[in-house]
């Protein structure tokens, strides 16, 4: 185990500075401060190597975290690097991006503040990349099979991976211009810069994996085309169909899905051309949706220019603490103060959206928002608590509600879920025999851990589709609902 009386030693968790606010909000470069190597390894020896590792259980992909502290807080970082590669394919994505359900089962943090499980692992993985001790893995001898993955978010590049080791001939078919999905044009790069995404894409072509960038399944290749020229085909499409807020007004110039608004801005922070690009400089703000997206609007807004951020959410705001209904080791909501919310603007709790007002030129100019009110469960506008808050640019980040069906025809549309997503079996397969399904498209919006281990286990139900028998690891299974959820 990792330093025997650790916990007993250093009982605070100590993570990287953040960059001063004036100063990281007039780049798009990641927020943190290069971390200290020797806190690194004070903190991974906090890590007491429980008799029951509930990290295992809290994290989807089953990473092997009291070995890679053992080994951090020891200082042999090439084996720490071998532990946590075992089972998951991009640590770099996970430790800048995941909210760590891992931490939230952490046995120490029943008393003490938990493990920096998410920044050890992060280190480990930096640490391999600036050593050259990521190296492609190609397998050892082809298959002759093959096999379409579409989509190229998390899910879709782990599922890749895993198959293209497997000895399998895979291409990533992605309708945007680079390949990616939502880690190349959903986030923002102040949480994680693009030259991580590169790094890794530049192993998976060098392992064998081809991609195909601007590519649109449904459009330029049909999706039963597609199906008879591969042997199988994996859906990593993720949810994209955006929750609508359909109230008066919704019509109006400036009032704008969330990911419309992030999308054109990692494009222009790319080096592209975008006209007519949807911009928050000088502009009053209203961010409606209290979750990850609204917060990469926020972070995003201030780097514009924004004249005021303004953030309405319309639940209660989160305890600080962690709630009754929520013990250990459940991930609990708590309140949470991202890196977007310390840059400024206002954080608005119980608001309810009731109509967007317009100008004479049909612009947005302002929203009218009630209290919030609990009536038979539902939450409702509370009548005559109206009021009126100034805006130019209403941005909607209300999650996703299933992944997009549009050009499938009626044989090859997967069967749908009551909550509208693509159902699959035990082994990630759909209703249509060869296609497999991985990531938000099967299990709804959800975690960068939940599409990565997701992806690894399609990718072993389609090994053995095609083989017969599989040794790649499988590690949840499509109906696995995880405590820490």
């Amino acid at each position: 185990m990792a330093d025997p009386k650790g916990f007993l030693k250093v009982t605070e968790r100590e993570l990287p500075a953040r960059r001063p606010v004036p100063v990281r909000i007039m780049d798009w470069k990641e927020v943190y401060e290069p971390g200290d190597k020797h806190v690194l390894r004070r903190q991974a020896g906090r890590c007491m190597d429980c008799g029951v590792p509930f990290c295992h259980q809290g994290c989807p992909l089953g990473n092997l975290i009291p070995e890679w502290n053992d080994l951090t807080w020891r200082g042999e970082d090439r084996s720490a690097i071998e532990r946590l590669h075992a089972t998951n394919n991009f640590p770099e994505f996970t430790g800048r991006l995941c909210p760590a359900p891992c931490e939230s089962a952490c046995v120490l943090g029943i008393n003490q503040p938990a493990v920096t499980i998410k920044q050890v692992e992060v280190s480990i993985i930096d640490e391999a990349f600036s050593k050259g001790w990521v190296q492609p893995q190609p397998p050892e001898r082809l298959t002759g099979k093959t096999v379409a993955v579409v989509g190229s978010g998390p899910a879709g590049l782990a599922a890749a991976q895993q198959l293209t080791r497997a000895g399998h001939t895979v291409a990533v078919f992605e309708r945007d211009d680079r390949i990616g999905g939502l880690l190349r044009y959903g986030i923002p790069d102040f949480k994680m810069e693009k030259r991580h995404l590169e790094a890794r894409l530049r192993q998976m072509q060098e392992e064998g994996t081809r991609f195909r960038a601007g590519v649109e399944i449904g459009r330029d290749i049909a999706w039963d085309d597609l199906r008879a020229r591969y042997d199988a085909v994996v859906i990593a499409t993720g949810a994209t169909v955006p929750r609508d807020l359909p109230i008066p007004g919704r019509e109006l110039d400036g009032v704008h899905f969330a990911m419309e608004y992030l999308v054109e801005s990692n494009h222009a922070t790319a080096g592209d051309t975008v006209d007519d690009q949807i911009t928050a400089e000088g502009k009053h703000v209203v961010v409606i949706g209290g979750g990850d997206t609204g917060a990469d609007c926020i972070g995003t807004a201030h780097r514009h220019g924004a004249a005021s951020v303004t953030n309405l959410a319309i639940g209660t705001q989160p305890s600080a603490e962690r709630p009754e209904h929520q013990p250990w080791p459940m991930m609990p909501t708590v309140f949470e103060v991202q890196s977007a919310h310390e840059e400024g603007g206002e954080r608005t709790y119980l608001a309810s959206t009731v109509e967007f007002l317009s100008n004479e030129a049909g612009e947005v100019r302002a929203l009218r928002v009630a209290e919030t009110e609990y009536v038979d469960g539902r939450r409702v506008p509370k009548s005559g608590t109206e009021r009126e808050i100034p805006a130019d640019l209403v941005l909607i980040a209300m999650g996703f509600t299933g992944p997009e069906k549009d050009g499938f025809t009626e044989e090859t549309l997967p069967a749908v879920t009551d909550r509208g997503a693509f159902e699959r079996d035990g082994s990630y397969e759909s209703s249509v025999p060869g296609v497999f399904v991985a990531g938000d498209a099967g299990r709804g919006q959800s975690l960068i851990v939940w599409a990565i281990a997701e992806g690894r286990a399609a990718a072993a139900g389609v090994d053995r589709f095609l083989m017969g028998e599989s040794v790649l690891p499988a590690p949840v299974a499509p109906t696995d609902i995880a405590i820490t959820l």
